[in-house]
């Protein structure tokens, strides 16, 4: 059977409203609708950077306690997670190679 999610852990964690922080998660691998959705968005064609952050909410199934992610909570993710979640992204959708432990 292939495997459609992965389960992955920040390096910094999700800060919530509270004072939680949220490390471990899933993402599941992406569809070409994933791909698509964001090229309709209005902010996508401002700043076409901002696909990465629509495409990471349609993709993270579970953060912690949390079971929904919105490209709201993506844009207040840490530097270095968004980074690691980029290329945790090209990793398990094999656009690239593996990510080293470290």
């Amino acid at each position: 059977m292939m495997q459609t999610e992965f389960e992955f852990t920040l390096p910094k964690g999700f800060l919530d409203e509270e004072g939680n922080v949220h490390r471990t998660g899933v993402m599941r691998l992406a569809t070409a609708m994933d791909e698509i959705v964001p090229l309709r968005d209005p902010r996508v064609k401002t700043n076409p950077a901002y696909a990465t952050v629509i495409i990471l909410a349609r993709v993270i199934t579970k953060l912690g306690a949390l079971d929904q992610i919105s490209p709201t909570i993506v844009e207040r993710f840490f530097a270095k997670d968004l980074d690691y979640l980029q290329k945790f992204y090209r990793q398990i959708n094999e656009l690239e190679a593996p990510l080293e432990d470290g």
